[in-house]
């Protein structure tokens, strides 16, 4: 909406009111730059000195109840916005000009942070007095990776900052969650590597040295994150890792970095300084809820690369990035949003320690045999808010009374959820209820403190519960019963004077005053002291009506500072205690998500993993997670056994027809050993879950423009990614490999990666494929089984029975699916008949191509047989008949008992082509 009045009494004489229409202005405005600063209002000076030290950012500019932007910011935000575009001043002074009511501007905001911009916020410092410009800074910039506001945030979704830093050997980053103060560090050899490290936390932000934004390392990391973060620039001495190293000292208030594994990382060193100086520079806080900082060590988690990630569909969905209808949409039934982040976590970096691993599945297997006690700790979860953000936006200076009682609430809510789950047996529950004891008089302090439902802002009062403080009750009971005390004093002062007319007035000239009607100025005690005359009256003072008027006068303004002061001491309070409420959130979260998995196994018919050292995966009736609750009631889901073991079964080459389930197989076997590693049961009748390092997943084929590559690079590269990392405890799905290329480049290729796995990898492995050629793998390989989708041919229909089955399949029923899909009946009759030609040979008794050929149709005459016999009278010339004399030749001198496979492939290909 556009602004059109002048905001403050001070900068009334500053500008003329704004226009409503402004001629071309939506073409474009004048750049401030082309302004000499000294020609504009004081209040304009401001402003553009203001904005010149955040060049970058959209200025929002307070002007009593509005924020006000100006210049090119207004032009940008109106279109992006949607309001108003109007203009302060007329004519050669014109300035484009749009603003927000100060009270709802954040939606607005969230909108342009959507955008990638940043919006640097500028405050009035005091309030308007007299002439003069009103004292203006600012106090926050919110960016991308800055971003404090519960209605901006996404609350089950975390918004990380990521500081990254290169040099010769290697890339240190720093992750950090302004909102919760969670700090990580890590650091890498490769490009590669820090996106595995950074994908899986989705930063919003990507924070580089000075002059670096165009750098190919940083067009590398965001092109391959899963969401392409905002690029910003800082100065380059704040990721010297030296200097890094003094401010975080500083800041942790330690002697060394050792204890936070940053000894020998002057790469990670150097991103988590910047990283932490970006903080305290944007928001103008001591960051004092960032009071700990973790290295990220690679060894304790399954490593997922963002395609298996995206393949898998953890986190949301391929098609429209929802999470419904993700693995993490499935098992999200956390009551908080702590544990919602905790949980997507947990699924995106699964664990790979067997005792980390069984402790989870110990408290899951618990929790998932007592519904009274899933209900009873749902309940209390429910009423806690979430910890983490409440106590960051209140380090940060950003919080206000409602985060104070929220917090306290939620604080109140821990006993009774410890006392819960001491019950327990499980470790791993049981030691969750330490953090959740340490906190009932803070608790208690801002639950006897705080009204039930305190206002938005904290300058205007009506924050602190009466009783709570002596003064500040004298001061409410002064500036709301003030309307009591002069109609006592009122009636004192008749009954004193005999004056029936006596009346106790008020105007903001002369403040209290008491009149007498002239007519009644002989009964005016002596103690009555004169202010004024009027007309028909005299009007007068008293000493104790002088007192009260001091004192109502000022009791409004002495309680909201009061009130001001009483909140920033509970704020204190809350700052102090920030690393026991981080604690506790953080066992809320825990056993919030531990809870979420109890009651996905419980409900849908989960059983407990057995996850072990070996090199196996044995899956027993094994159902798809996510597609099993899509079909719910009206259609079952058809499970499958599977095995893959390193020493006699490590790849499994799975064919048979589109549509028949090869895909939705291989997934779900993935996703089993996801979910047992992560610490939840799995949806089998049981299961055998060999430690698994990495799954990689090679599933489908799109082309990438961005970055230049076709279908069949994307999938080379991806293959090769797989090839170069893979070790003998990972997991593989491959899902049509060579398919983006020619027939025999393709089966080449796929025959050769699966050779390739088979002898120097030793990877267990999922091959699906249409080259039935493969299926012959099991008699060159030992390590290789085949395994086919049964399909059951009936009434000229195919049934796709969804099992797996022992064997390989001879048929795609690639038509049959074609008419599933509604092609027309012609066209399918077509494709039989051009699918028998070339089942028959690819050239016909005339030489012609098969496909070309309808059924029925005469071979002409005179043409030649395939190996030089007459045809209708015509005699082959002498060249064609040595051509055919070669071929013979070769196919005697072929032993068909040593020729493998691919070897009479290429001896086809060869011969086809003399003859052509």
């Amino acid at each position: 909406m556009g602004v059109t009045q002048v905001k403050t009494a001070k900068e009334a004489g500053s500008g003329a009111a704004p226009e409503s229409n402004l001629e071309g202005m939506e073409n474009g405005a004048e750049p401030a730059g082309a302004r000499e600063i000294a020609s504009l209002t004081p209040m304009m000076r401001q402003y553009m000195e203001t904005k010149a030290l955040h060049p970058e950012a959209i200025l929002f500019f307070r002007m009593g109840d509005f924020y006000e932007m100006f210049f090119e910011d207004a032009v940008r935000a109106s279109e992006l916005l949607q309001i108003t575009l109007t203009s302060r001043a007329k004519g050669k002074d014109k300035v484009p000009m749009c603003g927000v009511p100060y009270h709802s501007t954040r939606r607005y905001i969230a909108r342009l942070i959507e955008q990638g911009l940043k919006v640097a916020i500028c405050d009035q410092m005091e309030e308007p007095n007299g002439p003069g410009i009103v004292k203006r800074e600012v106090t926050r910039i919110i960016t991308p990776g800055m971003v404090l506001d519960e209605e901006v945030l996404e609350p089950r979704a975390s918004n990380f900052l990521a500081a990254v830093h290169w040099g010769e050997k290697g890339f240190g980053a720093a992750l950090l969650e302004a909102s919760t103060g969670e700090f990580f560090t890590v650091e890498v050899p490769s490009a590669q590597e820090l996106v595995e490290a950074l994908a899986r936390m989705e930063p919003r932000e990507l924070l580089v040295p000075e002059g670096q934004r165009g750098a190919p390392e940083v067009a590398f990391l965001s092109s391959r994150l899963p969401r392409e973060p905002s690029v910003t620039e800082l100065e380059k001495a704040a990721f010297e890792p030296a200097r890094a190293a003094v401010f975080l000292r500083g800041h942790f208030s330690v002697a060394s970095l050792e204890a936070f594994g940053l000894a020998e990382a002057p790469l990670a060193t150097g991103a988590a300084g910047a990283a932490l100086r970006y903080l305290k520079d944007t928001q103008k806080t001591n960051a004092a809820h960032v009071d700990r900082l973790s290295r990220m060590e690679r060894s304790g988690h399954m490593l997922m690369d963002e395609s298996s990630r995206a393949n898998l569909e953890v986190l949301k969905t391929l098609r429209d990035g929802a999470r419904k209808g993700s693995l993490l949409g499935v098992l999200d039934r956390t009551a908080t949003s702590m544990g919602g982040r905790k949980l997507a976590r947990w699924l995106a970096a699964p664990l790979c320690a067997l005792p980390e691993i069984h402790a989870r599945l110990d408290a899951v297997e618990e929790l998932s045999q007592r519904s009274v006690w899933r209900e009873e700790l749902t309940t209390l979860l429910k009423d806690v808010a979430d910890m983490e953000r409440l106590c960051g936006r209140l380090s940060l200076g950003a919080g206000n009374a409602r985060d104070l009682r929220a917090l306290g609430q939620s604080l109140a809510q821990l006993p009774r959820l410890a006392a819960a789950l001491a019950r327990c047996s499980a470790p791993l529950l049981k030691a969750l209820a330490g953090p959740l004891s340490a906190l009932p008089e803070l608790a208690e302090l801002l639950l006897r403190a705080v009204v039930d439902e305190p206002p938005v802002t904290i300058k205007e009062g009506g924050i602190i519960r009466q009783g709570f403080n002596a003064e500040l009750d004298e001061l409410v009971a002064l500036s709301t019963s003030g309307k009591d005390y002069l109609l006592k004093l009122e009636t004192r002062e008749r009954e004193r004077t005999k004056i029936s007319s006596l009346k106790v007035r008020y105007n903001k000239v002369f403040g209290y005053f008491i009149e007498v009607t002239n007519s009644n100025k002989h009964l005016v005690p002596q103690d009555y002291i004169r202010k004024q005359t009027t007309v028909g009256a005299e009007r007068f003072i008293t000493p104790e009506l002088k007192e009260y008027e001091e004192k109502v006068l000022t009791a409004e303004e002495r309680r909201c500072a009061l009130e001001l002061r009483l909140f920033e001491e509970l704020r204190a309070q809350v700052v102090a205690a920030a690393p026991r409420i981080r604690s506790a959130a953080e066992a809320v979260a825990t056993g919030d998500a531990l809870l979420s998995f109890a009651r996905c196994s419980a409900e849908y018919g989960y059983t407990r993993p057995v996850v072990d050292d070996s090199e196996i995966v044995s899956i027993t009736g094994g159902r798809h997670p996510v597609v099993e609750r899509v079909l719910g009631a009206s259609e079952s889901f058809v499970p499958n056994d599977i095995r893959m073991d390193s020493a006699d079964a490590q790849i499994l080459v799975i064919t048979g027809p589109n549509m028949a389930g090869k895909s939705t197989v291989m997934r779900q076997v993935a996703l089993t050993v996801l979910m047992a590693q992560a610490g939840c049961f799995v949806p089998a009748k049981a299961a055998q879950i060999g430690l698994c390092d990495r799954i990689f997943t090679r599933v489908g084929a799109a082309d990438n423009l961005a970055r230049g590559q076709s279908t069949f690079m994307v999938e080379m590269t991806e293959t090769s990614h797989i090839l170069h990392h893979a070790t003998r405890r990972s997991v593989i799905i491959l899902d049509e490999i060579g398919r983006g290329t020619s027939t025999f480049d393709g089966l080449s290729i796929a025959w050769a990666v699966a050779e390739h796995l088979h002898d120097k990898v030793g990877a267990r492995t999922l091959f699906a494929t249409h080259y039935h050629e493969l299926v012959d793998l099991a008699r060159e390989k030992t390590r290789v089984r085949n395994l086919c989708i049964a399909v059951k041919e009936q009434g000229g229909k195919v049934l796709f029975l969804r099992k797996l089955v022992p064997g390989g399949a001879n048929r795609s029923y690639g038509i049959e699916v074609a008419k599933l899909a509604g092609l027309p009946q012609e066209v399918v009759a077509r494709a039989r008949d051009i699918l028998q030609n070339l089942e028959s040979g690819e050239l016909d008794e005339a030489g012609r191509p098969r496909v070309a050929v309808k059924r029925g149709a005469r071979v002409s005459a005179g043409q030649l047989g395939l190996f030089g016999g007459e045809a209708a009278g015509s005699q082959a010339t002498p060249a064609v008949q040595a051509s055919h004399a070669k071929v013979l030749e070769a196919l005697r001198n072929t032993s068909l008992d040593t020729t493998t496979p691919l070897e009479a492939l290429n001896l086809l290909a060869r011969l086809q082509k003399d003859l052509k």
